[in-house]
């Protein structure tokens, strides 16, 4: 039985993906707000808790406000990177040793589809996705030998608590770029990134996913 570890599991992809994981038979252990993932220190103290880690899905993460490039406020900017980029490196430096002790891992990192076809006014978040995409390759190329896959997913919009003080208008921008023409639900999002903590993925290395409804510039 494979024992998974979800960062941001209390709502949301978080919270699908772990309902998901269960459903396939894994122990799920779910970090919400209680345990940050900007401070080692509480990672270290939380796995302490829980002991060797199958699954890691690096899914913590905030949009921060939205702003002009030009005129960002660098607190927002900072915090916003060191949740969603930094957080994953924490995560993984403290997680993927013992995985690759063990010969085996499975790491699914969740970007979005704004790291190759990015919004406006969202400069920190844009930035933060796109980081996680190279972050990913240089993990998995890293690993690859080691029975340890590093892989990411990008959804396009899932309207989750995550937009719950993004303007209306930003959102609905989002969603008009999308040919599918609705958003993409947590549960495809989930479906895809179980098969990637799953034993049939051994040979995806380093790769991104689109779970985006067709929206992509490159």
């Amino acid at each position: 039985m494979r024992v998974a570890l979800v960062t941001g599991a209390t709502r949301g992809i978080g919270a699908a993906i772990a309902k998901r994981l269960r459903e396939f038979g894994c122990v799920v252990h779910g970090w919400g707000s209680e345990v940050d993932v900007t401070h080692r220190g509480q990672i270290d103290a939380a796995l302490a808790k829980i002991g060797p880690i199958d699954i890691l899905i690096n899914n913590a993460g905030i949009f921060g406000p939205v702003g002009s490039a030009l005129t960002y406020d660098r607190s927002d900017w900072d915090r916003v990177l060191a949740v969603n980029l930094t957080g994953i490196l924490n995560v993984s430096q403290a997680v993927i040793p013992g995985m690759v002790e063990r010969g085996y891992g499975r790491v699914v990192n969740l970007s979005s589809v704004v790291a190759k076809d990015s919004n406006p006014r969202c400069p920190a978040y844009t930035v933060s996705k796109a980081g996680i995409v190279a972050l990913t390759r240089v993990m998995g190329l890293e690993l690859a030998k080691s029975g340890v896959t590093v892989n990411c997913v990008m959804p396009a919009a899932v309207n989750t608590d995550l937009f719950k003080n993004v303007p209306q208008s930003q959102v609905q921008a989002m969603l008009d770029k999308c040919p599918l023409g609705r958003f993409v639900t947590v549960e495809e999002v989930a479906n895809l990134v179980c098969w990637l903590a799953s034993e049939e993925a051994s040979a995806t290395v380093g790769a991104a996913f689109d779970v985006a409804g067709g929206r992509c510039q490159f």
